[in-house]
């Protein structure tokens, strides 16, 4: 594989567009390879339009389909769909209804696998093969503008939120669906929101945040782990958890013991945006142990068709100039390529059902 589709692989991006033809530049980047995943929203924030990538439960089908037959099988596509506030199939579009993992644990461990296994389906049906879900920060400051103002979190106790999440993602697990457990080290204890700035969670973070993360990876179940953009200067003096060495190599595949694939959160945040240009905080990354890298091109401030040339560029650059070693980009691309494999390989129940809610014929999968 050439360096430059080494590169490709890593990256998840965002579009404007619902069908193929109208996808611009990434239908093109998808067919050469220069992309390895798309994520999926509902509303256009840069262009202020209510409707982006999801408008009903078939033109999604077609959309990924289309992008499929593009990529020739093997693109990742992602949305969040945590419930709640954060859901990008909203009941406007046709899809279920859904409630946020605060209600959820509110109600008990049945009504979280009961929803779960509902989303998970849902994907399934789609072909959106990664959930950006579960969250499993605690819901240690109920007013954090990011986390627990949204009623994103299960509880503030680590193992409430654990057996939560390990409803959800068994259910995933079941459809076929990825998961993606976030946002590590810990978000909810800040009192800032990385979306829009720095955040530091220096005097809030406690080791108990990770509670849920170690539970998780030791039972086997976690697929992708996706990192904050948070500064805690006890982890790192240096740099946020996202752009850490100490943290995400140290922490995360050290001490916690996980050696699957590593996703950043939105490189066009606040967070990392405002403060690190694009190839610091892209070399910072993929140093740091970051596999997949997320541009979701949904922030008025940032959007670029063009990021993902661009960002392969920069990469191979550093590759090229000695900064960064092609041996590190095998290490992401060897990550990828097995959760790939085995997306191949799940056990979908699509192939003899017909779908419960929409009416779309599953076996075509």
């Amino acid at each position: 594989m050439a360096l430059e589709r080494k590169i490709g692989q890593m990256l998840l991006v965002g579009f404007r567009g619902m069908s193929v033809d109208d996808a611009g530049l990434v239908g093109e980047q998808v067919r050469a390879g220069h992309v390895g995943g798309v994520v999926l929203f509902d509303v256009d924030v840069p262009g202020g339009e209510p409707v982006r990538n999801i408008r009903s439960p078939e033109q999604v089908r077609m959309l990924i389909n289309g992008l499929q037959q593009e990529a020739g099988g093997t693109l990742l596509v992602a949305v969040d769909q945590e419930g709640g506030r954060v859901t990008r199939l909203r009941e406007r579009h046709g899809f279920p209804p859904t409630m946020s993992q605060r209600e959820l644990a509110q109600r008990g461990i049945p009504a979280t696998r009961e929803q779960a296994a509902v989303t998970a389906r849902t994907l399934s049906q789609l072909g959106i093969n990664v959930n950006l879900a579960p969250v499993v920060d605690l819901d240690i400051n109920p007013a954090s503008p990011a986390i627990g103002a949204f009623g994103r979190s299960f509880s503030a106790d680590a193992q409430i939120a654990s057996e939560h999440a390990r409803a959800v993602i068994e259910a995933h697990h079941e459809y076929g669906v990825l998961t993606a457990i976030k946002h590590f080290p810990g978000h909810g204890s800040a009192t800032a929101d990385s979306h829009r700035g720095f955040v530091d969670v220096s005097d809030t973070w406690s080791d108990a945040e990770l509670g849920p993360y170690r539970a998780l990876i030791h039972g086997g179940l976690v697929d992708i782990v996706m990192t904050a953009h948070v500064f805690n200067r006890h982890l790192d003096p240096e740099w946020p958890a996202s752009l850490s060495p100490p943290t995400i190599t140290g922490l995360l595949r050290q001490r916690l013991g996980f050696g699957g694939v590593v996703m950043s959160d939105d490189m066009q945040m606040g967070a990392i945006d405002e403060h690190y240009s694009l190839e610091s905080a892209l070399r910072q990354a993929v140093v740091a142990g970051t596999d997949i890298i997320l541009f979701p091109n949904n922030n008025p401030r940032t959007y670029d068709p063009n990021i993902a040339p661009k960002a392969i560029d920069i990469i191979a650059a550093l590759v090229e100039n000695g900064t960064m070693s092609q041996a590190r980009i095998d290490e992401s691309v060897r990550r990828i390529q097995a959760l790939k494999k085995r997306l191949a390989h799940s056990p979908r129940s699509c192939g003899s059902v017909v779908a419960s809610w929409f009416g779309v014929a599953r076996d075509r999968w």
